[in-house]
């Protein structure tokens, strides 16, 4: 059993402090989210079945959006393996050079190859068993027509501090939107108290960041905030502490995209406590 430890919530900051520093926050976050290759330019997801796979805007295996060629080529599975072949007269690129066809990288395995026809861009995604087309479009309706996310005012009552309770080389199993179930390394959980009743929230570690990163559910899903649940990032702990600044709790790419992957929250990471602090709910998936 793990030890529970009641811990308090930071003393109140000034008020300016917290404001300016979860705005600053923001602005950034929203900076990220609205780049052209950011999450609002997701414009198709097509996976791919065994053997040839046609991708074009017209009746294709994998479908562009509007404006691209009717047929831009043919992705080739072998397993967790695919090649590409752009169309004949259609110009693909990778890193800006002609890309004439073969092998591609999936992000199986780090940074994958990212094509680009016309304003197009497309890379292979992995995620267990399936191999996907991922497909970003600058002119995307989600991007055109984004007008920011409505949010809880900042305050000092959300930055919590909590007891950091280590599991080392220990793994759980993390849900996702296509309904599988992936292991992923967690380092230990927090442990914190709000008005007297303790929480648990247990995060896992991305591959290349030391960042915690927790994907968690709350009460004001049912209503105020995204009904999968959301996300936020902890600096490891510090002297046994990890801080949980709950006014940096954001959505999930989920939330504007139905061609998004998000994971879902992990057993025990969906809390019985409503957190009025970060992003509300927004667009319209």
């Amino acid at each position: 059993m793990h030890a529970i430890m009641t811990v308090m919530l930071l003393a109140a900051a000034p008020p300016a402090d917290v404001v300016a520093t979860t705005k600053a926050w923001h602005e950034q976050r929203l900076a990220r989210l609205q780049a052209e290759g950011g999450w609002l330019t997701l414009a198709g997801l097509g996976w791919l079945n065994e053997g040839a796979n046609t991708a074009g805007s017209g009746k294709t295996d994998v479908t562009f959006p509007e404006g691209a060629p009717s047929v831009v080529g043919t992705f080739t599975r072998t397993g967790p393996n695919a090649t590409f072949t752009p169309a004949p007269n259609v110009a693909v690129t990778l890193r800006g050079k002609p890309f004439t066809g073969g092998a591609m990288k999936s992000d199986a395995a780090g940074e994958p190859d990212v094509l680009q026809v016309g304003r197009f861009i497309f890379q292979l995604i992995a995620r267990g068993d399936k191999l996907g087309v991922r497909i970003k479009d600058p002119e995307a309706p989600a991007r055109k027509n984004f007008h920011g996310i409505p949010t809880w005012e900042p305050t000092a009552r959300w930055q919590v501090r909590a007891k950091w309770e280590p599991t080392p080389n220990a793994t759980i199993p993390v849900p996702n939107v296509l309904g599988q179930i992936e292991q992923q390394s967690s380092p230990g959980s927090a442990v914190f108290s709000v008005e007297g009743q303790t929480y648990r929230l247990t995060p896992v570690l991305e591959e290349g960041s030391p960042e915690l990163f927790f994907v968690f559910g709350d009460e004001t899903n049912k209503t105020e905030s995204y009904g999968a649940g959301r996300f936020l990032y902890a600096h490891p702990a510090t002297n046994g502490e990890v801080l949980l600044d709950f006014n940096q709790a954001y959505n999930p790419p989920c939330a504007f995209s139905a061609f998004a992957t998000c994971p879902l929250p992990p057993k025990g990471n969906r809390l019985p406590l409503r957190i009025e602090a970060g992003e509300k709910r927004t667009g319209s998936h």
